[in-house]
């Protein structure tokens, strides 16, 4: 259960993921592809979070990495996504030293976050979020918020786990997520709002069809 409102997904397929990697270690080459197949999307999906465009090639330094040290692991399939998702973020941070590139932290204009729209819940925010629109309005967030969400919405780790990633406390991660969602809610709601369309005065703006 979520806490302190706190949104939280169920990974339906942490089972097969922990049987796949236990399967893995003694040397299934086919597990490893299974395992693969159910972290990558999350994965990549939050490399995309952090680095943009290069998301693709920082994946791929860090399976490389998750490949050589997969005897190391220790644990369950939700602890599998964390530990990946660790090694992700180390590889997305050296590459962004490399590109001596600073991850956006400002935090959003007040007067675009008080404008009113459509979203207003977590779960309509969440339903937007691990599209390419959406992720590109993610980068704008300040970095704690951006990675606490990515990491609990797109990753789907428990709060724990995803503060062991960050190397900060449950409590903190918590509150970036919340404050997080509820700036991208907020965010989604004035795109929608600023689309130029017809539809986009009046009752009919409700639905926020836009950001589809």
């Amino acid at each position: 259960m979520g806490q302190g409102g706190e949104p939280r997904r169920t990974q339906a397929y942490d089972g097969e993921l922990g049987a796949a990697v236990a399967r893995a270690q003694e040397g299934d080459e086919e597990a490893f592809a299974v395992a693969y197949r159910i972290v990558q999307p999350g994965l990549l999906g939050y490399l995309r979070g952090l680095v943009g465009g290069d998301a693709e090639d920082v994946a791929s330094d860090a399976w490389l990495e998750i490949a050589r040290d997969l005897g190391r692991f220790r644990g369950d399939g939700a602890g599998f996504r964390g530990w990946t998702a660790t090694i992700a973020r180390h590889r997305a941070l050296d590459h962004l030293r490399r590109q001596r590139v600073r991850p956006r932290g400002t935090a959003l204009e007040q007067d675009v976050l008080d404008l009113p729209g459509p979203y207003s819940t977590h779960d309509q925010a969440l339903e937007s979020v691990t599209t390419e629109w959406a992720l590109a309005l993610l980068r704008q967030l300040p970095r704690d918020q951006a990675e606490a969400v990515l990491l609990r919405v797109v990753v789907g780790l428990d709060g724990p786990t995803a503060a062991r990633v960050l190397g900060k406390r449950p409590g903190a991660v918590r509150t970036a997520a919340h404050r997080g969602l509820k700036r991208l809610a907020r965010q989604l709601g004035a795109e929608g709002d600023g689309d130029g369309s017809a539809e986009g005065t009046g009752k009919g703006k409700g639905r926020g069809r836009s950001a589809e």
